[in-house]
């Protein structure tokens, strides 16, 4: 299966790294902003084609499919783009900054019949697919998820310490992992939403802190805490407070409420969220099925955003 790659950029390169463990799959192509770190990256990476022309890579012979990584503004546009060529994608989360947009990549595949897949890892990711399992198995029930997503962004740039062409957002990127993973792991749509946020950045023009707090219909809470101030230990991390035991997931990994370390090795094939995430995508074309994290399955995160982003102006 031959791809492009949408995106030179952290976590473009953190899905090449994944795709070099998954056989049968061959980047084609990889698009970029910057021509120069676009062919650098290409040739780090042992990719044939580099460019920074969308249409260009998804005319190299064969190609299947595109992921997209490239700032999330764009997102809606490419994905459009790539679908109506005819190809199939996986648009990195979030697939877009705005309910209209998400809606507009949704029409897209239903009016092309292609797949359409959003990248939300925390679905893939060993540690909460082993509390998925046991919410299935009926051995626990979630009462309460508490999140903190902690980073320190007073400054525009990336995860390898670059400055951006775009800029990020607590709740249209970092709280989209945790209302979908609500939805998730709850198989309910949240009911009631509400956030409050900080003063915003004089520079970057976004609120650089966060709080949200949701409940689904049967009364299950998730409390979030976001921050792009927080000068200490960076990420996130995901406590569910269940009838049964508590659980903390720091991305792949799971420890108990006393932070010791559960073996969540035999789970999936990886340890990789990231590269379980594209193994769906693929698998999913090869079969010609709904892939888990569909656009269509997460269109409801899209709107619970839509409704937080409301209730940020609510008197």
């Amino acid at each position: 299966m031959k791809i492009v790659m949408v995106g030179q950029g952290a976590f473009g390169q953190k899905h090449l790294d994944g795709i070099k463990n998954i056989e049968g799959v061959e980047v084609a192509s990889l698009v970029g902003g910057n021509p120069e770190s676009t062919a650098a990256v290409a040739k780090k990476y042992g990719i044939p084609h580099s460019t920074s022309k969308l249409e260009e890579a998804l005319a190299r012979p064969g190609v299947e499919a595109a992921i997209i990584t490239s700032p999330t503004q764009i997102h809606a546009a490419q994905a459009e783009q790539v679908m109506r060529a005819g190809k199939h994608v996986e648009i990195e989360i979030p697939i877009a900054d705005s309910l209209a947009d998400a809606k507009r990549i949704a029409a897209t595949q239903k009016a092309t019949g292609k797949i359409a897949m959003a990248g939300h890892t925390r679905r893939f990711n060993p540690s909460h697919q082993w509390v998925h399992k046991r919410f299935q198995a009926g051995d626990l029930r979630l009462q309460h998820l508490v999140v903190q997503t902690f980073f320190f962004r007073r400054k525009n740039i990336n995860l390898e310490g670059k400055p951006r062409s775009w800029t990020d957002h607590l709740l249209w990127h970092h709280a989209c992992h945790t209302v979908d993973l609500l939805h998730h792991q709850t198989g309910e749509i949240a009911q009631k939403v509400h956030a409050f946020e900080g003063p915003q950045h004089p520079e970057l023009k976004i609120a650089l802190d966060m709080s949200i707090q949701l409940r689904t219909p049967s009364g299950v809470l998730c409390t979030l805490a976001l921050s792009f101030n927080n000068d200490g230990p960076l990420g996130t991390s995901f406590r569910y407070i269940c009838d049964n035991g508590t659980y903390i997931a720091r991305y792949d990994d799971l420890f108990d409420g006393k932070d010791n370390k559960i073996d969540v090795s035999k789970v999936d094939v990886s340890m990789n969220g990231i590269e379980l995430q594209d193994r769906e995508f693929f698998a999913a074309i090869r079969e010609k099925r709904e892939p888990n994290s569909s656009v269509a399955q997460c269109l409801p995160t899209m709107e619970a955003l839509d409704r937080l982003q409301q209730s940020l102006s609510a008197p």
